[in-house]
């Protein structure tokens, strides 16, 4: 920016110093309750009925992530086109809702997950934890019964 015109904004803001008017900037606290107040005088306006016994809420977006409301209260005015959904929201992975959420998937979302489950890297079998010694699995030792006490441990 210009040095001057800087200089000239500078001059007329003028904060302080012997004789200048105080600037005070304007605080507003807002609260929730004031908010949601207002949100509540706005959706009486539109005349919104209550809709009872909607257990869970899920929006899903584009980008895989769902917005989850558990028991929320859902109000909706049908002639205005509008619904209004409170409560606590949480915002997960689509890998983390499932399986309780496919049947709630449209077509575009059940493409979704399959390209995100074709992201993962195919693994083969699951390791062992207990490796077989090369040794002991080439040998007869384990097919063939011990004259001792040792219990028969082949196939039987």
């Amino acid at each position: 920016m210009n040095q001057e015109k800087l200089a000239k904004l500078q001059a007329q803001v003028r904060i302080g110093g012997k004789g200048s008017a105080r600037r005070k900037k304007k605080v507003v606290h807002r609260t929730a309750t004031a908010d949601d107040k207002k949100l509540q005088s706005s959706l009486k306006k539109l005349a919104v009925n209550n809709i009872a016994g909607i257990e869970e809420v899920n929006m899903i977006k584009d980008d895989g992530t769902v917005i989850h409301f558990n028991n929320p209260k859902v109000q909706a005015s049908l002639s205005a086109n509008t619904f209004a959904i409170t409560g606590h929201a949480e915002t997960k992975q689509l890998t983390e809702m499932l399986p309780g959420i496919l049947s709630q998937l449209g077509a575009d979302s059940l493409s979704s997950l399959r390209k995100l489950a074709e992201q993962f890297p195919r693994q083969g079998p699951l390791p062992c934890r207990f490796p077989i010694i090369p040794a002991l699995a080439a040998s007869d030792w384990l097919n063939t019964p011990d004259p001792g006490n040792r219990p028969w441990v082949g196939q039987g």
